[in-house]
Parts: structure tokens; C-alpha cells; sequence
């Protein structure tokens, strides 16, 4: 598949990781340039043609993260949040007028299964207050595995959550991930991603009770139009 030019460009930061790289598939399956950002410009490169190779499109691309920013629309942070910010202060200086997506969740580093809130009330606050006005940050896929977005060509059952930055950027980012085949959802301002972003510690703990690994969320009694 080739690229479409309808479609805005999409960095996923950290696509050489399982979560990163089946995000990147999935968009790049989608037609949309789909940017795999590395530390390492090489293994991005190699990632890249490797993705383009097992689903037979020509829509993926690898750099270092820098790259990888300055040369995207919207940016997807597949990076777990111990490790985010010197890639933050990395991609900083081409981050003007972007759409960062994180998606990493408020997590306890000894229990996963526990919620740890963030001291700025939540990593998209975090983040917000590090890029300032420059960028228009927003939360989303924190609510769903790696095993379920690797369903490449069924209809994920699991709905997302998207919090943060306005409702034109929430509504944008609500479009770009139906056409990938999950269905989103319009979850308010950038104080609710707090609720986002532990709820995964609760989907976790549900999964170790029940010997599961996909366990998600899917909401009742609203349209997605």
C-alpha cells in the first residue's frame, strides 16, 4: 500500500518495542506514512523494512527520534515512562506544533497491578508542562494490550480512551485510530487522564486473576458518531 495524502504523518517514538511496532503496523497498513523513531537510527531503519516486508506496503520509514518528530504531523510516545525523559528533551526543540500521544500508564514500578499517580497529576500533565504551548498533548491506548492491537486484520473488541489538549485535537486523534480499526472515544480534558492512565493497573491485575493477557474496556449506551 502506498502512502495517502489525506492521511496526517505519524512518528511512533519507540516503534522498535512489540506496543510501538504493532502501533506502527497498524498505520502504516492504514496508508499512512508511518515514521519508526529510534535512539538508534539504524535499528529504526532495519524495523522499518522489516515492517514493510511482512505486510507488503511501502508506507514505513526509520530515523532517530529527532528525525522522526520534526518529520511527522502527530507523535506517539511508545516509550514506558522511566524511560521518557531524555527522549522528551531530545525531541523537544522540533516538537512546535505537534500532537504528542502518550501512551504509557501510571504505574507502580514494584506491582504493575498497583496505580502510582503521577506528582503532576498525570504523565500527560507531565508532558504538557515539559513541551509548554508548544504542543498539544493527549493520552490514548493506554487501555488496550500489545496482544490485542497485534490482531491485525480482525476488529478489536476493546474501545480507547482519549483525554487531553481541545476537543479538535481529541476529535482528530479520535478519527486517525478508527481507521485503524478501533473504536475510540472522546473522554474529556486533560484532568481525566489521571482515570486513563491507572485504569491500566486495574486491566492488569484483571488479567493476572483470570490467566488472561488481552483483558480491555468497551463502553455501553453511546454511539462512537
Amino acid at each position: 500500500m502506498l502512502v495517502s495524502n489525506n492521511n496526517p504523518s505519524i512518528a511512533v517514538i519507540g516503534g522498535t518495542g512489540k506496543e510501538g511496532y504493532a502501533l506502527a503496523a497498524r498505520f502504516a497498513k492504514a496508508g499512512f506514512r508511518t515514521i519508526i523513531g529510534s535512539r538508534s537510527a539504524s535499528k529504526a531503519v532495519n524495523t522499518a523494512y522489516n515492517l514493510n516486508t511482512e505486510f507488503h506496503v511501502l508506507t514505513a520509514e526509520g530515523c532517530s527520534n529527532r528525525e522522526a518528530t520534526a518529520k511527522a504531523d502527530i507523535v506517539i510516545l511508545a516509550v514506558p515512562y522511566d524511560g521518557m525523559m531524555p527522549i522528551l528533551e531530545d525531541i523537544k526543540p522540533v516538537s512546535t506544533g505537534k500532537i504528542i500521544i502518550n501512551i504509557a500508564s501510571s504505574l507502580d514500578a514494584e506491582k504493575k497491578s498497583r496505580a502510582r499517580i503521577n506528582p503532576a497529576g498525570s504523565i500527560a500533565k507531565e508532558i504538557q508542562n515539559f513541551f509548554g504551548a508548544d504542543a498539544k498533548v493527549v493520552d490514548a491506548f493506554q487501555n488496550i494490550s500489545p496482544e490485542q492491537l497485534e490482531k491485525y486484520d480482525e476488529k478489536i473488541e476493546t474501545n480507547v480512551l482519549v483525554v487531553g489538549a481541545d476537543r479538535e485535537t481529541r476529535d482528530k486523534i479520535i478519527g486517525i485510530i478508527n481507521k485503524i480499526g478501533i473504536d475510540a472515544y472522546d473522554a474529556g480534558s486533560i484532568q481525566n487522564a489521571v482515570v486513563v492512565e491507572t485504569m491500566t493497573a486495574a486491566l492488569i491485575a484483571i488479567n493476572i486473576r483470570y490467566k488472561t493477557k488481552g483483558a480491555g474496556i468497551r463502553l455501553v449506551g453511546v454511539s462512537s458518531s
